[in-house]
């Protein structure tokens, strides 16, 4: 398949991703499926700690899923996925306090800025989870930045009657992305963290609906 008819963020991140370099794959777990990007240390302890202090004053809210509660805490800006009424709406734009990680986010995974439309930030208390997933259709590539505590980070494919699985411990201030078969194929959860955490995930929209999806 060539890259005529593609998005141009499309390619920008095909073209990125061929860059050495870019994408650095994590050395710890070499089974890592394809399409999973991992760079640790891709913030200073500064940035980390500049973030977390402004994280602090944020009005996080008890995650709501389809009329239960969830024991993390989040809050989004850009869009807002409602998984009462499963659709997208809109929220409070990304703030000023983002713009630096969201840029060099966005060139990790050889996306513009102005891509990364929908920023959701979760807040892990000691014990808090999240089941097995794979983000909304609506989305493409997922890209999740770790703050304060490392988490297990689990990967699992349905093949036959089994699963195979994966994973990988995410170090405070790195980051990863997922593009490709392990975005579209694969499911990721996190069991019960040890310790206050809190990630930092930016998404774009998929194909030629990016940036404007229905908001009912």
């Amino acid at each position: 398949m060539t890259g005529i008819g593609k998005p141009a963020h499309y390619m920008r991140a095909m073209t990125a991703a061929l860059q050495p370099g870019l994408f650095e794959t994590a050395p710890a777990s070499p089974d890592l499926p394809p399409g999973f990007a991992y760079r640790p240390d891709f913030l200073s302890p500064g940035e980390e700690g500049g973030l977390l202090g402004w994280l602090g004053t944020l009005p996080f809210e008890p995650f709501q899923f389809r009329g239960f509660e969830g024991k993390r805490r989040v809050i989004s800006f850009g869009w807002k996925y409602d998984f009462t009424r499963s659709h997208l709406v809109s929220a409070d734009g990304i703030p000023a306090e983002l713009s630096a990680v969201r840029e060099r986010a966005a060139a990790f995974a050889g996306l513009g800025a102005e891509d990364l439309q929908q920023c959701l930030i979760n807040e892990y208390l000691p014990g808090a989870p999240i089941g097995w997933h794979r983000d909304r259709p609506a989305f493409e590539t997922v890209l999740g930045i770790s703050l304060k505590a490392p988490c297990s980070f689990r990967l699992r494919r349905r093949v036959d009657e089994r699963f195979a699985r994966a994973a990988i411990e995410l170090q405070p201030r790195s980051i990863y992305a997922l593009t490709g078969e392990v975005r579209t194929a694969w499911e990721h959860s996190i069991p019960p963290v040890k310790a206050h955490r809190y990630s930092i995930t930016f998404r774009n929209f998929r194909g030629e609906t990016r940036g404007l999806p229905a908001a009912r």
